[in-house]
């Protein structure tokens, strides 16, 4: 068995379609979708990443700004900053990049990002909402993930599925959404004991750990949807938490690192921004 490969920049391409749609009409009520982004210190990755969202916001005709402050930016500078974004009607999404430099309180960022302009979705009282079955702005990883799962026809209820990871980001809200879904879900993490035995057991598979090539075929049900949410830099290369060669042997489907999840968290990103916007044009026409 040969997996099938999830292409997750097709998925992205399918879902900027969409949402290309979804801008216009926007644009005609006079609402342009505005997204903020900050970025503190020079990381090559962050910027990466930055340069990825905002290329997305032009493509599809959304006003797109950028904040790039020194590593060297206090706390209470980014508060400041962040209070400018939220108190400004043409901003309907923000984020604030992370890492960030070990001056900065991360929490005390996150936290004073108006929940509704939250497009990463890390706000408490978006996690929260997650967690009471009543979601609002949905982290973008995840979202990613369970996009690409309905995209490919995966079932989900009734099916056990194991996430590798406990991180808030990533690991939680995956598990929440398979739970909302009606999967039996596993949450493994450093602290787990016999690893292989419970990952052996999943018919879907997220490993979001952060350790390269955790993964390895033994580890696979036959016939297995294997999900690959890390990002690790090995000899120069990106690979991920799976050990793609051995694991596609094995799995039924599987995304690759690059190309897998990591085009979706951007997708879901802009999505989220464009949702906020609707809301916003919503409760403004009230």
């Amino acid at each position: 068995m040969t997996a099938i490969i999830i292409d997750g920049a097709a998925a992205a391409q399918a879902l900027y379609a969409g949402l290309a749609a979804r801008v216009q009409a926007l644009k005609a009520r006079g609402v342009t979708p505005g997204l903020a982004t900050v970025l503190v210190g020079d990381d090559p990755a962050s910027r990466v990443y930055v340069r990825n969202k905002v290329r997305a916001c032009e493509s599809l005709g959304m006003h797109s700004e950028h904040r790039a402050l020194p590593a060297t930016v206090t706390t209470a500078e980014l508060l400041a900053e962040i209070a400018a974004l939220n108190a400004r009607a043409d901003i309907h999404g923000m984020i604030v990049q992370l890492p960030l430099p070990p001056q900065v309180e991360p929490a005390a960022l996150l936290q004073a990002i108006a929940p509704d302009k939250d497009v990463d979705g890390f706000h408490w009282r978006n996690l929260g909402a997650l967690a009471a079955g009543t979601p609002q702005l949905l982290p973008c990883t995840p979202a990613g993930v369970m996009h690409l799962l309905d995209r490919e026809g995966v079932a989900i209820e009734g099916q056990r599925a194991v996430v590798i990871g406990r991180s808030q980001q990533v690991g939680k809200p995956t598990a929440l959404l398979l739970i909302s879904r009606g999967a039996t879900v596993t949450v493994c993490h450093s602290k787990t004991t016999d690893l292989a035995a419970i990952t052996h057991e999943a018919d879907i598979l997220v490993a979001a750990a952060g350790r390269p090539r955790l993964v390895t075929a033994a580890m696979v049900k036959p016939g297995a949807t294997v999900i690959d949410v890390g990002i690790n830099r090995v000899d120069g290369k990106l690979v991920g938490d799976v050990d793609f060669a051995s694991v596609r042997e094995v799995a039924g489907r599987i995304t690759p690192v690059p190309g897998g999840v990591g085009p979706m968290t951007v997708a879901m990103l802009i999505a989220n921004t464009v949702t906020a916007a609707e809301r916003h044009a919503g409760a403004a026409s009230t």
